[in-house]
């Protein structure tokens, strides 16, 4: 049920930001696993992309990784303080991610409540990436992580969505990208709760 390599290495960032809906993200620290449903991602569309780490094949220390064979992760902190959980894609030096934006809870309810001091009914739990990471544990040790291993993997447990089911609206803080701020790049399941805001209208 583990995801293969092969399949990150699919050179469709945007067909694999649908597709990862309903596949299910899981972490295992200290022997205590959690995991939830993938709702929510935003592709992030290498070198041509402005709202990309790597537009314009920026190479730097933090950025590196994204050059990476699809299948590793890519975590770096916004604002100083959340951690933001992406999986690198495609193949070597064509820097595509996939930032994860909201997860539905599936397993290990009761250790995300202690590490988010609130209820699982709430959305606020899992709703927006930096919500994601401290749900499931992800700080910045996770960065470069093989998503193949032990510590952090996604599985597909059959879990789908019809594409009508399905919204793609253009991705949220990314001003800085022009144009390329308005592409409808994010995608997530329609009336799920755990989506992250702005989720109206849609």
């Amino acid at each position: 049920m583990k995801l293969q390599y092969s399949y990150y290495l699919n050179e469709d960032v945007l067909f694999l930001a649908k597709d990862l809906l309903g596949k299910v993200l899981f972490t295992q620290i200290d022997g205590e696993i959690t995991a939830g449903i993938i709702i929510e991602t935003e592709a992030y569309f290498g070198i041509k992309d402005k709202a990309s780490h790597a537009y314009g094949n920026r190479r730097t220390n933090r950025t590196e990784i994204m050059y990476s064979d699809g299948g590793v992760s890519y975590v770096y902190l916004c604002y100083g303080i959340h951690s933001m959980f992406n999986i690198v894609t495609s193949v070597k030096d064509d820097p595509h991610a996939i930032l994860i934006r909201a997860v539905q809870p599936l397993i290990g309810a009761e250790i995300m409540e202690h590490r988010r001091n609130m209820s699982v009914t709430k959305p606020a739990i899992s709703s927006g990436p930096g919500s994601v990471a401290k749900a499931l544990g992800i700080n910045l040790s996770f960065n470069k992580k093989d998503l193949g291993g032990e510590e952090i993997w996604i599985e597909d447990q059959n879990i789908k969505y019809n594409e009508d089911a399905i919204a793609a609206v253009p991705r949220v803080g990314i001003a800085y990208a022009e144009e390329h701020a308005l592409l409808p790049w994010r995608f997530f399941v329609k009336g799920n709760k755990y989506v992250s805001k702005p989720n109206k209208n849609y």
